[in-house]
C-alpha cells in the first residue's frame, strides 16, 4: 500500500519533531510492506518568512494532494509583530479550513508505570484514558469579530455560532467512537448561561437517541475542569466547541503528565491533519532535548484513522510504551536528577522497540 503524506515541520522544535515521527513512519512501512511517500511544505512562520504568507497555495495544493497531512508546529513570539491575518497561527485555521477537518480528536492516556509523571496522586490519575473530540470549524474563533471606537473606549467583540448541523456532525463522531470504547460519553457546555451552549445540548441529546448503547451525561464547562483533576479516569470520550476543547485537552495533557506525550487527529474533511498538540517551543529549538513522543504517536493515529492501517499505528503505539517502560525519557519527562535521551535517540529506541 502506499502512505502518501505531505509534512508541515513548521516552527521551533516542530522540524525536530516532525523528522522523527517519518522516520517512524518509513520503519514502519518497511515493517508492513508498504511504501511511504512524503513530500515537505512550508506552513507558519517557516512560510511567512520565506514567502509572506503562513499558509502558501502551494501548500495547500500539495495537503489536498496527499493522503493525509503530518503537522509538528507553527508560531513563535518572534512572530507577535505581525498583523493577526498573517501570523502562523492564522495559517493554521485556514489550514483545518482548507481541509474541511471539524473534528479534533485528543486521547490523553495515563501509561502505566508513568504515574509519577503527573501533578496528581497516583491512586488518582491510576487509569486514565479519556479521548477528547473537539468541535474545530466553529464556535467564538470562526466567529465574526470587531473592534470598535477611539483609544481609552475601544470595545471589542468575538461571536459564538453554532448551526444545529455543525453539532450534529461532530456528535456522531463522538458517539461513534465511544460505541468502539467504554461506551461513555459526557458532553461540554455552558447552558446555563449561553444559548449556543442550550442548542448544542439539544441537539447532542437529539443524535444520542441513535445510539442507545453509548451511555450519555450532560456537564457545564467549569464543573467538567474541576471533575478532570478529581475524577480523571472516570471520563472516556468528552464532546465539546472548539474553545473549551482547546482548554480542557490541554488540561488533559497536564493531568497525564506532559503535553510532550499527546497527539492529536484532525478529520471530517477532505484530508486528515495530525499533529502534537505542544506548541513549537522555541525556547529548546534546535538543542535536540524536544520530545519527539507526541508527533510520533500523531503518525500513529494518521495510520489509524486516514489510512485505515489498524495493526500498524498499534505496532507504534507499542514501541511507545515499551521505549518509556525502559527508562528511557526526554528531558521534559526525566527528573532532575534522571539522565535523559535527545530527540533522535527517542526517535531510534522507538524504531528499535518497532523493529
Amino acid at each position: 500500500m502506499l502512505i502518501n503524506i505531505t509534512t508541515l515541520p513548521g516552527d521551533g522544535i516542530g522540524p525536530e519533531v516532525t523528522e522523527q515521527a517519518v522516520r517512524v513512519l518509513q520503519a514502519t512501512a518497511e515493517k508492513f510492506g508498504h511504501q511511504l511517500k512524503v513530500t515537505e511544505k512550508l506552513v507558519g512562520g517557516a512560510a511567512l518568512l520565506a514567502s509572506n504568507d503562513p499558509l502558501p497555495q502551494d501548500t495547500i495544493d500539495a495537503c489536498l494532494a496527499s493522503g493525509a497531512v503530518l503537522l509538528g508546529a507553527v508560531g513563535g513570539p518572534a512572530f507577535d509583530r505581525y498583523p493577526p491575518k498573517l501570523r502562523p497561527e492564522a495559517g493554521l485555521l485556514r489550514l483545518r479550513k482548507a481541509l474541511g477537518v471539524f473534528a479534533n480528536l485528543r486521547p490523553a492516556v495515563c501509561i502505566p508505570g508513568l504515574e509519577a509523571l503527573s501533578p496528581l496522586r497516583a491512586e488518582i490519575i491510576r487509569g486514565t484514558d479519556v479521548m477528547i473530540v473537539r468541535e474545530l470549524l466553529g464556535g467564538i474563533y470562526f466567529g465574526a469579530r470587531s473592534t470598535t471606537g477611539e483609544s481609552g473606549a475601544r470595545k471589542a467583540s468575538d461571536n459564538m455560532a453554532y448551526s444545529e448541523g455543525e453539532i450534529e456532525r461532530i456528535a456522531r463522531i463522538a458517539f461513534e467512537l465511544a460505541r468502539g470504547r467504554r461506551k461513555k460519553l459526557t458532553s461540554v457546555d455552558k447552558a446555563n448561561v449561553l444559548d449556543c451552549s442550550r442548542l448544542w445540548r439539544e441537539v447532542v441529546t437529539r443524535v444520542g437517541q441513535d445510539f442507545a448503547d453509548v451511555k450519555l451525561s450532560h456537564m457545564y464547562v467549569d464543573s467538567a475542569a474541576m471533575a478532570l483533576v478529581s475524577k480523571p479516569a472516570e471520563f472516556d470520550v468528552i464532546l465539546t466547541e472548539n474553545m473549551f476543547g482547546d482548554i480542557l485537552s490541554d488540561q488533559a495533557g497536564a493531568v497525564v503528565g506532559s503535553l510532550g506525550l499527546l497527539p492529536s487527529a484532525s478529520v471530517g474533511g477532505k484530508v486528515g491533519l495530525y499533529e502534537p498538540i505542544h506548541g513549537s517551543a522555541p525556547d529548546i529549538a534546535g538543542q535536540g532535548v524536544a520530545n519527539p513522543l507526541g508527533a510520533i504517536l500523531s503518525a500513529a493515529m494518521l495510520l489509524r484513522h486516514s489510512s485505515s492501517l489498524p495493526a500498524e499505528a498499534a505496532s507504534i503505539e507499542r514501541a511507545v510504551r515499551e521505549a518509556l517502560a525502559a527508562g528511557h525519557f526526554t528531558r521534559d519527562l526525566a527528573g532532575r536528577d534522571q539522565s535523559s535521551v535527545s530527540t533522535r535517540e527517542m526517535g531510534d529506541l522507538v524504531i528499535g522497540a518497532l523493529q
